[in-house]
C-alpha cells in the first residue's frame, strides 16, 4: 500500500461504490466515504469494503469535498479525489504505487488523464480525451474551490506532475439519470455565471496552470472570458460544431453523437437558457442583496 488517503462521495451510489472501492483497495492506506445520507445501502456497502462512512448533509460538491478534509481523519501523505463512479485501472494504480512514494518534496499534486465511458464506449473524441485533473495532492496543500458547478482542486507549495495509467468516468445508469443529473448541472452553472456577471459574491479565482492542471485553467479561460459573453444560443452551436467536427466527434459512433449532442449542445443551451430565464428576474432588482434573494428564491438553493 502507498501512503494515500482516497475521499469518495456518495449519494444512492450502491451500483458503483464497491467497483470503486475495489479500484483503490490494494493501494490506499485509508478509504473515507463521505455520504449525504443515502437512501439505498451505499454505506453499508461501504462499510463491508473497508471504508470509514461519515455522513454529512449535501449543499453542493465543493461544500462537500471542503468538509470531508475537514473532518476525515486522514493521515495519509497524499490524498486523492475519487468519484463514485470512477475507476483507478490497474496500470493506473500500479504507477501510483511504484512512482508516488519517490516523487521529490517540490511535487504538491498530481494530475490524471480520465477517459470518459458513456454507453459503452470510450468518448476519445470531441476534446473529451484525455481530460487531464489534478486528482492527488499533499495533505495538506490542496483544496477544492468554491463554487457551484465545475470546481477542481488546486494545490499551493510546489509544482504538479502527470500520471498516465487509466482512469475512467463509467456511469452505469440510464440516459434519463444523465438527462436529471446535467439538468441539475446546469441550474448550478447558471447560478455560477451569475454571480459572477453581478457579483454577487466572493469569487473563488486560484485555478492556474500552476495551482492545477494547465488543460483546466486554459478551459476555464476561455469559458469565462469567451463563451459565457457570447448570445446564449451561438456558443452551443458553435461548441457542437467544433467537437464533432473540428475535434474529430463524429468518430465515435453512435453512442459518440448521443453523447457530444447532449453534453456539448443540449446541456451548454439549458445552462443559457437557464441564464436568460434567471436574469430576467434578476434585472428588475435593486441592488446586490435583492438580486441574490431572487436568485435563491429562482434556484431554490441557500446561496
Amino acid at each position: 500500500m502507498v501512503d494515500l488517503a482516497v475521499v469518495i462521495l456518495t449519494h444512492n451510489e450502491s451500483t458503483h461504490i464497491c467497483r470503486a472501492i475495489e479500484s483503490v483497495r490494494a493501494i490506499a492506506r485509508e478509504i473515507f466515504v463521505v455520504d449525504s445520507y443515502s437512501a439505498d445501502k451505499t454505506s453499508e456497502l461501504a462499510e463491508g469494503m473497508g471504508a470509514v462512512v461519515l455522513k454529512n448533509k449535501f449543499v453542493n460538491y465543493a461544500k462537500q469535498f471542503d468538509w470531508a478534509l475537514k473532518n476525515a481523519p486522514i493521515t495519509a501523505t497524499w490524498v486523492m479525489r475519487l468519484d463514485a463512479d470512477e475507476v483507478i485501472e490497474p496500470d493506473l494504480a500500479a504507477e501510483i504505487q511504484r512512482e508516488l512514494p519517490l516523487l521529490p518534496p517540490d511535487v504538491a499534486g498530481v494530475n490524471l488523464k480520465r477517459k470518459h465511458i458513456f454507453m459503452g464506449r470510450w468518448i476519445r473524441h470531441g476534446g473529451r480525451y484525455p481530460l487531464i485533473l489534478l486528482r492527488i495532492w499533499r495533505l495538506g496543500q490542496g483544496r477544492i474551490e468554491q463554487r457551484w458547478m465545475d470546481e477542481h482542486m488546486v494545490v499551493w507549495g510546489g509544482r504538479t506532475v502527470t500520471f498516465h495509467g487509466g482512469f475512467s468516468d463509467v456511469n452505469l445508469n440510464d440516459l434519463t439519470f444523465f438527462t436529471d443529473k446535467h439538468n441539475r448541472y446546469a441550474t448550478r452553472e447558471a447560478i455560477d455565471v451569475l454571480i459572477r456577471k453581478y457579483q454577487l459574491g466572493a469569487l473563488d479565482e486560484q485555478l492556474s496552470a500552476d495551482s492545477a492542471s494547465p488543460q483546466a485553467a486554459w478551459k476555464r479561460l476561455m469559458k469565462e472570458q469567451i463563451y459565457n459573453r457570447l448570445p446564449f444560443w451561438v456558443g452551443p452551436l458553435f461548441y457542437f460544431f467544433y467537437r464533432y467536427t473540428i475535434q474529430l466527434g463524429f468518430l465515435d459512433g453512435r453512442s459518440g453523437l448521443i453523447y457530444h449532442a447532449l453534453q456539448g449542445f443540449w446541456y451548454r443551451f439549458l445552462v443559457g437558457a437557464k441564464v436568460e430565464e434567471f436574469e430576467s428576474k434578476l434585472r428588475n432588482c435593486k441592488g446586490k442583496s435583492e438580486r441574490l434573494a431572487e436568485l435563491e428564491r429562482l434556484t431554490g438553493f441557500r446561496l
